[in-house]
């Protein structure tokens, strides 16, 4: 990704923790272009920037899984988001537990995608169990 280094004035293969804000940022910017490979990309990179500092299990890992699985859940691309989405799923479940709103977040996430590509019986049990989550008393 040598063009990403250019574009942060670092040297190639960089790994600053600072640049992952900065890779956030513009793979924002990128998906308010309608320009998801690109938003991928930079998405890609600061995901092997925290796995590589923070560990592959961190929450923060986790966050990140879920912004690349959103990109691929718009582009109805499955084989990429449903891995990305289980990977995330099972980081938050460990780190917050099994019944925090952002595990129902997820299962929700992946039920639309589901839904997108006409998987009924898949989407249902997610959302059963986002709903039975989200009806816990806090």
């Amino acid at each position: 990704m040598k063009w990403l280094d250019k574009i942060f004035g670092r040297s190639e293969g960089s790994d600053d923790v600072e640049d992952i804000a900065r890779l956030n940022n513009r793979a924002r910017k990128e998906l308010t272009f309608g320009q998801y490979e690109q938003a991928a990309a930079f998405y890609q990179r600061a995901l092997a920037i925290r796995e590589k500092t923070l560990g592959p299990d961190h929450p923060d890992v986790g966050e990140t899984l879920l912004d690349l699985a959103g990109i691929y859940n718009e582009l109805c691309q499955r084989e990429l988001a449903e891995p990305l989405y289980q990977r995330a799923l099972a980081i938050k479940e460990k780190a917050l537990g099994p019944d925090h709103p952002d595990v129902a977040t997820i299962l929700e996430d992946m039920a639309a995608l589901y839904r997108k590509i006409v998987h009924e019986q898949e989407a249902a049990p997610l959302e059963q169990r986002a709903a039975a989550i989200r009806a816990i008393k806090r």
